[in-house]
Order: structure tokens, then C-alpha cells, then sequence
């Protein structure tokens, strides 16, 4: 059976962090908002706890989200729990917590399609990859998942837990972004390779077809870049602002 990634329609708008242009990124809120706006996917990103809860948080630290100093590896699950997540976007958000990816799984688990970041870049030999299958087998959610990283190991290592998933690699805008987009990685044999938007090209998207893979790129919010994306005919975009890509990309649905 074809994976449901395959399925979705193209180019496949993923709402980034949920829908965070209208709600605090990587919430319930921002989650549950996506599925009303009836986008097919949303993109989270995930960390371990001190506890070894899995979490969905983008930054190794609390600070930005949560206005409070603390990193996500060295503090329990309670008292990142104690934190509140919503009020930094708008006040109506206030209370809003870090969700774990359980959370997530219950609230809109085979719902909408989940592309789960793996973003153990600070500990890049963690149990994070083996914790997030766990998850994914114990709520069934094998076909309405995938998984990415710019962490080549996390992905070496999800795709021998459950080799049936599809994998995405992630390429550093820029300079730093260059090894990954070269042929450096093609040992990893993933599905999908996601690039910044800046530096996709007609050559990248061919390159990438010919190999048989998805180029989805990262995070586009203006309705130019999407129209010019939609022309190189990448297969998914990444953004912040999903009711402006369905606008743009999909009018008549």
C-alpha cells in the first residue's frame, strides 16, 4: 500500500507548527486551528525531557515561547507543564501549554497528516528517534506520519525502527545548507528532501524527481514565492500562513 504522504494533493500545503500565523506555534490551539482550516498537513517538532516525555517545542529552550529561561533537555515534564505558551502570541492564548506528542496524537491523530521534525540537535545520540516510534506504533498513526531532520543519525535510526515510514532530509539555508544538498547523503535513502525556499531551483526539483523523491520546502509565506514554487513543481510547501497557500495554490477546493 502507497504511503498517504504520496497521496496527498500537490503541491501539499504543510501548516508549519500548526497553524502559527493565527495561533502560538506548536500548541494544541495552533493544531486543532489547522484541521478547521481544513489543510491536509501540519509540520511539529519534537525534544526529550529530562523524563524522557517527548515533547513539541522547536527551540532547545523555553525563552522565546515561554518567556522563561529553562532548556527542554534538562527539565522534567511537570514543570514544562508549569509553563505557559499561548500568552507571547496573544493574550487570548494565555495558559496554552507545551504540549507532548501524545497530546497532539489524541487531539488530531488521523485527522490531518503529521510531519514530525526529529530536533535532537543538541544531543544528536539520543533516544528521541526510538521514543517518537514508540508513539507512532502505540497509536497505529504508521500511514498518517513522516518524519524529517537536518540530523542525519535521528533519521538513520527512525528509518530502521519503522521502515515502512517515509523520511525527509533537511538542508541549512545557505553556505551552511550546501553538503546537504549535494550527494554527500544519498546513503540515507530518504524520501524526501526539504530545502529553504531560497535555494530551490529548477535543477534541484529535477534532481530530486529523477531520484523519485518530494523536494517540500521550508517556510514560504509570501504568495509570489508560493506562485514561482508552484511553477518549479515542488511537491509541498511549509508555512505559516496555510489559508494564504490554499488561496494561492489550491483556489478551487
Amino acid at each position: 500500500m502507497q504511503h498517504l504522504l504520496f497521496e496527498l494533493p500537490k503541491p501539499i500545503i504543510f501548516a508549519h507548527r500548526g497553524s502559527s500565523a493565527y495561533a502560538p506555534e506548536n500548541t494544541l490551539a495552533a493544531f486543532a486551528l489547522a484541521v478547521k482550516q481544513g489543510v491536509p498537513a501540519l509540520e511539529l517538532d519534537v525534544k526529550l525531557t529530562s523524563d524522557g516525555e517527548v515533547v513539541v517545542i522547536h527551540d532547545p529552550t523555553t525563552r522565546r515561547t515561554c518567556g522563561v529561561n529553562g532548556t527542554i533537555k534538562k527539565m522534567t515534564l511537570s514543570q514544562i507543564k508549569k509553563l505557559d505558551a499561548g500568552s507571547h502570541f496573544d493574550p487570548a492564548f494565555t495558559g496554552e501549554k507545551i504540549p507532548t506528542l501524545q497530546e497532539v496524537f489524541d487531539l488530531v491523530g488521523k485527522k490531518i497528516f503529521i510531519n514530525i521534525e526529529i530536533t535532537n540537535y543538541t544531543s544528536i545520540f539520543d533516544n528521541l528517534p526510538n521514543k517518537v516510534a514508540e508513539l507512532v506504533k502505540k497509536n497505529k498513526l504508521q500511514q498518517w506520519v513522516f518524519f524529517s531532520s537536518f540530523n542525519p543519525i535521528a533519521l538513520w535510526k527512525i528509518k530502521h525502527l519503522l521502515p515502512e515510514i517515509p523520511i525527509g532530509f533537511l538542508a541549512e539555508a545557505g553556505k551552511p545548507g550546501r553538503l546537504a544538498r549535494s550527494r554527500l547523503f544519498e546513503w540515507l535513502n530518504y524520501q524526501a528532501f526539504h530545502p529553504y525556499y531560497g535555494d530551490v531551483s529548477l535543477d534541484l526539483v529535477r534532481y530530486h524527481h529523477q531520484k523519485k523523491r518530494l523536494v517540500n520546502v521550508y517556510t514560504v509565506n509570501q504568495a509570489e514565492t508560493m506562485r514561482s514554487l508552484q511553477q518549479m513543481q515542488v511537491d509541498g510547501l511549509f508555512t505559516d500562513d496555510p489559508i494564504l497557500a490554499q488561496q494561492i495554490l489550491h483556489p478551487n477546493q
